[in-house]
């Protein structure tokens, strides 16, 4: 069987771009070498952020997609688990960089809280001094809000999914599959951080690599109920919608003196709650052509430990640890190559995938098919 559009990946940007295609009335094909999506799409924290995302087409695109997944979550059996971000700040600097924030366009709906106004959202500690609120986020759980997805746009779109499908070479009209070929007038390629596969030479034009992340589980003996996702000083230091402001400097600078281990491990925090009560904590980045498959106690008791500074969580057990990976580029947060008219490769170089990929999709799908 033939199609119009062929899309090779299955995590959240090829199922976006697979979403946008069959809007357009597209006969479309997913093909996956995996037996499901087993990458970065569902290792990470189903956290769909807007607010710190970089200004300008980031932070536009997470806008989009946010409305997307607002959208087709429902619809998709795909349960929203908490609204909201609670960015914690527990110094002077750290509520610089808020109010300055609050100051820009991107700020907009957002506000400022006192702790006590913080705490009808989150058990925050007493270190906490203020917080910013944004109503934009929420919060999916990966690990079944991709299957989810691809089932759904099966059975309502009419995607076909081969799965266990290795793709060898990529002759737009032609694909050829570790099950035959396949043939699609127009082929988009969304490798994540695998870049061994078709037009490796073109990717390796681009100085990608990878950035490794540890994750952790968590299961508080109390349980308090999250309304919001929840995040420290560290990200408002790293986050570049953050960091970039004038008024983060004095904070980098600090953190640099108060908190080396953290920010040479690329630590910071994000807390999220899944429905049973546990608590999805990380994360840190580190970066290779090739990242070791080892966690470190380390990393994981300095996240542990903001976490504590931000949260008054009281006593908690670690149920799950884990390794995530994705790609990464020096100068750039996404890549769009066309090795010719009717052939695309896209990648998030940066952790924002699960946040953009709709929009990233739907603009694809517009350029080729405008």
């Amino acid at each position: 069987m033939s199609y119009d559009v062929a899309v090779v990946g299955a995590g959240i940007l090829g199922l976006a771009h697979a979403l946008a295609a069959a809007r357009l009335g597209k006969r479309v094909v997913v093909i996956e070498r995996d037996a499901q999506a087993n990458g970065a799409s569902i290792r990470n924290f189903g956290f769909v952020t807007v607010n710190g995302q970089q200004a300008g087409d980031c932070w536009q695109m997470a806008r989009r997609s946010r409305d997307v997944w607002a959208e087709v979550a429902p619809k998709a059996g795909i349960e929203i688990l908490h609204p909201g971000m609670l960015v914690t700040a527990r110094r002077p600097q750290a509520e610089a960089v808020i109010d300055a924030f609050l100051a820009t366009d991107m700020g907009r709906g957002c506000r400022r809280l006192t702790r006590a106004e913080a705490l009808e959202f989150a058990p925050v500690s007493e270190r906490v001094t203020a917080a910013l609120h944004s109503p934009l986020e929420f919060r999916v759980e990966s690990k079944t809000a991709i299957p989810r997805l691809a089932a759904w746009l099966a059975e309502t779109h009419g995607v076909d999914f081969r799965w266990l499908t290795e793709v060898h070479a990529v002759e737009t009209p032609k694909v050829h599959t570790s099950a035959g070929l396949i043939e699609a007038e127009t082929v988009i390629l969304c490798p994540g951080d695998d870049y061994s596969g078709p037009f490796a030479d073109r990717l390796a034009a681009y100085g990608l690599t990878r950035c490794k992340l540890q994750m952790l589980r968590v299961m508080p003996t109390r349980r308090p109920p999250l309304g919001a996702a929840v995040m420290s000083d560290l990200g408002l230091a790293r986050y570049l919608g953050y960091a970039e402001l004038p008024e983060a400097q004095a904070l980098q600078t600090l953190l640099d003196a108060e908190q080396p281990s953290h920010r040479s491990n690329g630590v910071h925090l994000i807390v999220v709650q899944s429905a049973d009560g546990s608590l999805v904590v990380g994360d840190s980045h580190h970066y290779a052509a090739t990242p070791d498959p080892f966690s470190s106690t380390l990393v994981d008791q300095l996240m542990l430990g903001e976490m504590e500074a931000a949260l008054d969580l009281g006593p908690y057990a670690v149920t799950e640890r884990w390794l995530g990976t994705y790609a990464s580029a020096p100068d750039r947060w996404r890549l769009t190559d066309a090795p010719d008219d009717a052939t695309r490769l896209c990648i998030v170089t940066a952790g924002c995938g699960a946040s953009t990929s709709f929009a990233i999709g739907e603009e694809t799908l517009a350029a080729l098919f405008a």
